[in-house]
């Protein structure tokens, strides 16, 4: 049986175990016999061949007195022939096999039969008066000896069964000269923590863990710390922290095999790197951190996907337990559609099968298999998770116990994958390998694609400013979708998006130095400025592409002013107006002068006398002057603060003087981003005083000179020309004086 070569005593059990056998050897006095399809496990090591003659069975040579060896000695007799038969199938506890040999406590996966017969036929019984230990100490029947070299105390009990009972504890190896060292090993495979002592932890939140901390390790303390992949209730190892408390130092093994030194990156290679007394290295396996002192060792290893924590020496007590450190919201998630417990629960019970078997007795399996299963019960069937777990325990079971799991890839059909080993991603993402293209990329973190995938967008809603617009989508969600982003543009094909090499965000941009190829255009309310983003011309992919067509609209606009009053005695000289529209702000101000060449504002407490000259600028700030004008379409006074409210006079009309008041000029009315106006000071006949100035103000996006006011000159007086732009939602801007 696996783990236990045996003898079966009993002729009718023994005939049974034969006639299931699935194959047989014979041989006659003795015979290397090959049992590779049925190791056996003796002590420690691995043996795939048995010698057997007349009374031994021995793992190294056929027996020799003298010469050292793995021997299992019989007594009843010699024997002159007999033979091999492997029994391979599963062997549970209570089995006949379990019943010959009480002290077999564990299930087995196969059995090695050798029955043994003198020339009279007669089965030769099996009672091991001695067995030879790898100390190369003999223990007789009903003794008990202790053997320093494998720090244990062996006793043989009168029925030839052997017990050893080690002097070390669970977390410790010998060390041959009956002293005991530290072996322990914690290892980390997506939310799982299985700890020194083989008790399996699972972190339920985006969190960071303490995972070794000791007052026989001063100054030092490792934390994990874990974030959300694709669902945002499952988290991931992301990083390993070594804090070291008394350099001040912090050392971060990172994603995509980096290492950070407190926050700048290093360059790690195969040749070990002194920081800070931790030796740092790089291999195909990930980085390794390694701190070595007098009477301990510590290494850490992270390839991004596990971390293996490896201490030797002579530390006396870890911290077992999980401690928080720092903490994240906990998220619920939808079930996934595409997981199977039943199809998980075979892949990950690989770990108990084929050449796992050979560290099964090193490294307890269980807690490795209920990770596995818990994880991938819950995950998408992506990202080759079970691989992960099943190299996770293979490294376990190599840094605990030196045994290398050969072959787990072929036994296991596990094609190795291409590895994220030097890809970085942003913060919002995570490296794993595309189901399309089978190669590694920088995916989506659940948290932050469920900000955008409800509404199936690419990012985040367009910055308009400055007089141009900006669009910033995220490459991991064009790439979720098969979008190349250096494929896409803007309406000038020249436009292309630029990519972060940090944040892996792509941006796209227009400025008025730079147009891109948008169009202005004007409704009731607003003028407009779009451009959109499109993927390339098919045509310049030849005959095929394997592009999805992309075509995302986006516009600022600006909207009209909204209607405001400035009051003249002169309670304030000038009124500035906030203006914000979508996303782009501007300033429209009128100001009172009392000179033509408006050096002179009106200050609030000087006296306006009656049929005093003014001069009123209607001035904008923000706006793009050679795209849009500012029209003033007409000015009036009223004898209230209300533009509709009591008498009314006029100033400016459709754009023009009122011909009946000759006072009034109006100058580059729609020539730019001002406008100028000029009357005489007047009051309203048996009024309390107050005279309020109010103006409807446009915006005209300028084609040529359609914006430009033009009035005729007639017999009668001024009239204004019909403009030639569509008239819009008009807004006021107001200015009063007290008498």
């Amino acid at each position: 049986m696996t783990d236990s070569g045996c003898l079966c005593p009993k002729r009718k059990f023994l005939s049974a175990l034969l006639a299931a056998a699935g194959s047989h050897q014979a041989f006659t006095s003795s015979a290397e016999m090959n049992i590779s399809s049925c190791p056996i496990t003796y002590y420690g090591q691995k043996y795939e061949k048995v010698y057997v003659n007349r009374f031994a069975v021995c793992f190294k040579g056929l027996y020799q007195p003298g010469i050292q060896n793995d021997c299992i000695l019989m007594s009843g007799g010699t024997a002159d022939r007999g033979g091999l038969s492997v029994l391979s199938r599963e062997i549970p506890t209570g089995s006949g096999v379990h019943k010959l040999l009480p002290n077999l406590k564990y299930a087995g996966k196969c059995v090695n039969v050798i029955p043994l017969t003198d020339s009279q036929q007669s089965q030769v019984s099996m009672s091991l008066p001695g067995v030879s230990f790898r100390s190369r100490r003999s223990v007789k029947t009903n003794t008990t000896v202790n053997d320093p070299r494998i720090c244990c105390t062996v006793t043989c009990d009168v029925s030839g069964a052997a017990t050893a009972v080690s002097h070390c504890g669970p977390m410790e190896h010998c060390q041959g000269d009956g002293s005991c060292a530290m072996n322990a090993v914690c290892s980390v495979t997506g939310s799982t923590v299985i700890g020194f002592t083989s008790r399996p932890q699972s972190v339920p939140d985006r969190c960071g863990y303490s995972l070794l901390r000791s007052s026989s390790l001063p100054g030092l303390h490792v934390l994990g710390v874990f974030k959300e992949r694709r669902r945002k209730d499952l988290s991931f190892l992301d990083r390993v922290v070594l804090q070291l408390d008394r350099e001040g130092a912090q050392i971060s093994l990172e994603q995509g095999s980096k290492v950070k030194v407190n926050d700048d990156f290093l360059t790690v290679h195969a040749t070990p790197q002194m920081v800070h007394s931790v030796a740092l290295t790089k291999s195909h396996a990930g980085v390794t951190a390694k701190l070595e002192a007098s009477n301990y060792t510590v290494s850490v290893v992270f390839d991004g996907q596990t971390a293996i924590i490896h201490l030797t020496g002579k530390a006396s007590w870890l911290k077992a337990d999980l401690l928080i450190c720092f903490c994240s919201m906990q998220y619920d998630d939808d079930a996934d559609s595409t997981s199977s417990c039943n199809t998980t629960a075979k892949r990950c019970n690989l770990l108990q099968e084929g050449s796992f078997t050979a560290c099964n007795s090193y490294v307890d399996p269980e807690p490795f298999v209920q990770a596995c299963t818990q994880t991938l019960c819950k995950y998408p069937a992506v990202d080759d998770l079970t691989c992960h777990f099943l190299k996770g325990y293979a490294e376990v079971c190599k840094y605990k116990s030196n045994v290398t799991v050969q072959d787990w890839r072929s036994h296991t059909s596990s094609v190795p994958q291409a590895t994220c080993q030097d890809m970085f991603c942003g913060s919002h993402e995570f490296c794993a390998v595309d189901s399309s293209s089978g190669e590694a990329r920088c995916h989506c973190r659940a948290l932050f694609a469920s900000k955008y995938k409800p509404t199936n967008s690419f990012g985040e809603p367009i910055v308009c400013a400055d007089k141009g617009a900006t669009v910033t989508l995220a490459n991991c969600l064009l790439e979720d979708k098969g979008i190349d982003y250096s494929v896409l543009h803007l309406n000038d094909q020249s436009c292309r998006g630029q990519l972060d090499n940090l944040t892996h965000m792509v941006t796209f941009s227009f400025s008025s130095q730079n147009t891109c190829g948008t169009v202005v255009q004007a409704n009731n309310s607003q003028i407009i400025y779009k451009n959109a983003i499109m993927t390339q011309n098919i045509s310049m992919f030849g005959l095929i592409t394997r592009h999805d067509k992309v075509h995302m609209d986006f516009s600022c606009y600006y909207s009209q002013p909204d209607v405001k009053t400035l009051s003249i005695r002169f309670r304030q000289s000038s009124v500035i107006q906030h203006i914000s529209s979508g996303e782009w702000k501007y300033n429209l101000t009128m100001e009172a002068y009392t000179s033509r060449d408006r050096t002179k504002p009106i200050d609030s407490d000087a006296d306006i006398d009656l049929n005093q000259r003014l001069w009123v600028e209607l001035k904008t700030y923000g706006l793009e002057e050679d795209r849009v004008a500012v029209v003033t379409d007409s000015c009036w006074a009223t004898d209230r603060p209300s533009p509709a409210g009591g008498l009314r006079y006029n100033l400016i009309i459709n754009g023009c003087p009122n011909p009946k008041d000759p006072t009034v000029a109006v100058e580059g009315n729609g020539l730019g981003t001002s406008t100028v106006f000029s009357f005489n000071t007047f009051q309203f006949t048996g009024s309390n005083g107050n005279v309020f100035l109010h103006c409807k103000v446009e915006l005209c996006v300028r084609q040529g000179d359609n914006c430009i006011q033009r009035c005729a000159q007639t017999a009668r007086g001024r009239r204004s020309a019909r403009p030639k732009y569509e008239t819009v939602n008009l807004a006021f801007i107001s200015v009063a004086w007290t008498y």
